[in-house]
């Protein structure tokens, strides 16, 4: 193989590469729909009850250095709406949760509706706005799509 044709090979590689991380990160954000027939049991997950009308649900652990930020914007969000709880569950000693959940990143965040349904999951740190408008959707019943 010669140096033109090692150097062709090598910047398709990364390119595909970049291409796949770019793409992997634009779809970690992105609200996702969830297993509809799951009802998540709030004492499972040392919550008396959930919300009046929605529950935003974050998975974080002790070393997460993005869950501290999505806390304060989820706990503003549901300070911001009434009805609205906010819970945060640490998964740093709790395996039974991460593996129930399917938890492979923290945060992890699902919208429950108020009877416990999960209705949108979002893995990473997702935008206050895209919550608001998920949250908005699930407390209105409307579909999208």
């Amino acid at each position: 193989m010669d140096l033109t044709t090692a150097v062709i090979v090598l910047a398709a590689l990364l390119a595909a590469t970049v291409g796949a991380g770019l793409f992997l990160r634009w779809q970690q954000n992105r609200p996702r729909p969830f297993d509809p027939s799951e009802i998540v049991e709030p004492t499972r997950l040392g919550a008396p009850a959930l919300g009046d009308s929605a529950t935003l649900l974050q998975f974080s652990t002790e070393m997460c250095s993005r869950c501290p930020g999505v806390h304060r914007t989820l706990r503003a969000i549901a300070d911001d709406n009434h009805g609205v709880l906010h819970l945060d569950v640490d998964l740093t000693h709790r395996p039974d949760i991460a593996k129930h959940f399917h938890v492979l990143q923290t945060p992890t965040t699902l919208i429950l509706d108020r009877h416990g349904v999960v209705k949108t999951r979002f893995g990473g740190t997702p935008s206050r706005h895209v919550v608001e408008m998920e949250l908005d959707r699930v407390r209105t019943g409307v579909r999208h799509g």
